[in-house]
């Protein structure tokens, strides 16, 4: 709430009409307890929540794998600060080089994965108890 806080105390979010907050299922941001406490507090804010097992749509879980394999996947770091000076030398470079993400993913293929999942529900037979 700190964050959502200070984030929502400046332009152009707190005259916002509407400002959506895109959170996965964290515990603790999970659930509709944090979309009351959010809604209370900042009457022009919208948690909405990302689906389970969506792991692709949260960018820091993106850049977690990232990290995972390209800096510690081998493991073999001798201390803690090892390992903080290869995060940090990874961290330079990722700025430096980094390009956005291609998304192929369209809302045209949306629509066609939509019609598709409907099509295979609409034909399965109900299963036998």
């Amino acid at each position: 709430m700190a964050l959502v806080a200070e984030v929502m105390s400046v332009e152009p979010y707190r005259s916002a009409r509407r400002v959506y907050w895109v959170v996965d299922n964290g515990s603790s941001h999970n659930g509709q307890r944090s979309i009351d406490r959010v809604e209370a507090a900042f009457p022009n804010a919208r948690l909405v929540h990302l689906p389970i097992h969506a792991s692709w749509l949260n960018q820091i879980e993106v850049v977690f794998s990232i990290i995972q394999r390209k800096v510690v996947r081998s493991a073999d770091f001798a201390d803690l600060s090892a390992l903080a000076e290869r995060l940090l030398a990874f961290e330079d470079r990722y700025n430096a080089t980094a390009q956005p993400f291609a998304w192929r993913f369209t809302t045209k293929d949306l629509a066609v994965l939509v019609e598709r999942l409907e099509a295979h529900q609409g034909s399965a037979a109900p299963l036998a108890a």
